[in-house]
């Protein structure tokens, strides 16, 4: 499959953005990769974007922008040009736009420093943000978005999300509802309870959807550590070591499972 100057400008964004979603993305059948690289360069300019000004009303914009240009894609009129907008308008559907509009809005609690209102509101950031990636994928390479992809997503994202706790406290934000060692286990224990209910629903998710699964494969180890320690979330500490990393990539992707 050849890849046109557009899909080659997103691929080169994840690969700089998000290398754990790119090395995710060259594990995964090369035609799916047309569909896998515009949704994650998507993620990585609508997650940085809250960020790259400290003005809110810039960073407001900036996401209203992509929520425009996902509606523009959703309704099937004029999609403005731009390289990454230009390859989700040929691979996303309706359902699968307005899946990631989700991901723009939920965005906005970056552009602010208030706290989670409650747990509810913290589990809505983590699916909206990361299970409608894959529940995106899902639909626009089989047409479904299967229940089990909103566990494993959320699984996933909460995994990177404590790895990021640090550094979001260093700016100034309060990222945990709880942040007690004891709460930070208890949130660690949920998200591998949904990474467990994810697996025993694997049969759900159609053949063709299954290599959106990959984006996961660091939830596991991640998820078991700050159950074990959950001290390692403060210490900026949880992963897994490189060799261990591209070790496990390929178990998933010659298994199918995460």
């Amino acid at each position: 499959m050849s890849f046109d100057a557009d899909l080659i400008a997103c691929a080169k964004l994840v690969e700089k953005g998000d290398p754990d979603r790119f090395a995710a993305t060259m594990a995964a059948p090369v035609a799916l990769r047309k569909v896998l690289f515009p949704i994650y360069a998507f993620n990585v300019e609508v997650s940085r974007a809250p960020w790259v000004t400290k003005e809110a009303i810039i960073a407001e914009m900036r996401l209203q922008w992509w929520t425009d240009a996902l509606e523009e894609i959703a309704s099937g009129g004029l999609v403005r040009r731009h390289e990454v907008v230009t390859s989700l308008a040929h691979v996303l559907d309706a359902t699968a736009a307005r899946e990631l509009q989700k991901a723009v809005q939920a965005r906005l609690w970056d552009v602010y420093r208030d706290p989670f209102e409650d747990q509810a509101a913290f589990s809505k950031y983590i699916e909206d943000t990361a299970a409608s990636l894959l529940r995106a994928a899902s639909q626009s390479l089989s047409g479904t978005m299967p229940g089990a992809l909103t566990d494993l997503g959320y699984a996933s994202g909460l995994a990177q999300f404590l790895r990021a706790v640090p550094e979001l406290e260093r700016q100034g934000r309060r990222p945990l509802v709880d942040g007690r060692p004891e709460g930070v286990r208890d949130l660690a224990r949920q998200g591998f309870d949904r990474l467990v209910k994810s697996r025993q629903a694997r049969s759900t998710i159609p053949a063709e959807a299954r290599p959106v699964t990959l984006a996961a494969w660091q939830a596991g180890p991640i998820l078991k550590q700050a159950k074990s320690d959950p001290r390692l979330v403060a210490d900026g500490t949880l992963g897994m070591s490189e060799a261990y990393k591209k070790l496990r990539l390929m178990w998933c992707a010659a298994t199918g499972r995460w």
